[in-house]
């Protein structure tokens, strides 16, 4: 068996045990804690049984760890005392009793498998011997991590503390990286995984890993992320029209200009 399919069984059957561990919560939202800390289980799996060159394998190690786990400490943080998701609510409304196993495949099990298709770079990296010394790849895609690592934890620190005021409760944050993207974190993660791909380059025979990078940008523009933020916002936000009107959605620019 490949270390691929043996990493994507182990995530597969984490996710199973979460989504156990959910019907005992009645909380699917520990399905989006767990989704940083699962590509560090698949990092440090890899790590310790592929043998790729040591230096690639310990930048990915820890680039894909810090980034992982400050993700998840983040939405922890952020979910703690609030209760599920309204979007789990809401599945589980329309559902009812089936929820409980509707949940195992379209919310645990579509996430392990999609977690894992990102991972590709990751473990690709990990996995490759050569070449045997830093490349310019390494170093290029490492800078690239770098501003995107720091680009998405910057703007989750901005809101978490734009949040924690009471007076912001129906106001629309629009300072610091926020006055630039309408979502500075989603752009930084994007850069994460684009930075680890090139760091994966360093073998071009790993190019067919560039499917993690877009899969993850298509699902922050399209699915989970700037689509299904901006579902119900503006209803709840009336500031939030004008924000539209004056700052880029996705990809940082210039604020105050009329952007649609």
């Amino acid at each position: 068996m490949s270390l691929y399919v043996e990493n994507l069984v182990v995530i597969l059957a984490a996710m199973v045990l979460l989504w156990l561990a959910s019907i005992v919560k009645r909380d699917a939202s520990i399905a989006d804690i767990f989704w940083g800390s699962g590509f560090v289980l698949i990092a440090w799996i890899t790590f310790h049984q592929a043998d790729g060159y040591w230096f690639r394998k310990w930048l990915i190690l820890l680039a894909t760890s810090y980034w992982g786990a400050r993700l998840s400490l983040h939405i922890g943080l952020r979910n703690r005392g609030k209760g599920e998701d309204p979007r789990y609510r809401a599945m589980r409304e329309q559902h009812g009793g089936r929820f409980w196993w509707v949940s195992l495949f379209s919310v645990f099990g579509l996430q392990g498998i999609l977690l894992w298709v990102i991972s590709l770079p990751v473990q690709a990296a990990l996995g490759s011997p050569h070449p045997q010394q830093p490349v310019i790849w390494d170093f290029f895609g490492m800078a690239v991590w770098l501003v995107g690592f720091s680009w998405e934890a910057v703007a989750d620190w901005q809101l978490a503390r734009f949040k924690s005021d009471p007076a912001n409760r129906s106001r629309v944050m629009r300072s610091g990286l926020w006055a630039w993207s309408r979502h500075p974190n989603y752009f930084g993660e994007s850069l994460v995984w684009w930075g680890i791909f090139l760091i994966a380059m360093a073998d071009p025979r790993n190019l067919w890993t560039i499917v993690g990078p877009i899969t993850i940008l298509f699902l922050l523009l399209r699915v989970s992320g700037v689509a299904l933020t901006e579902k119900t916002i503006a209803g709840r936000r009336p500031e939030y029209v004008d924000y539209v009107r004056t700052t880029n959605a996705f990809f940082p620019g210039p604020p105050g200009k009329s952007k649609e």
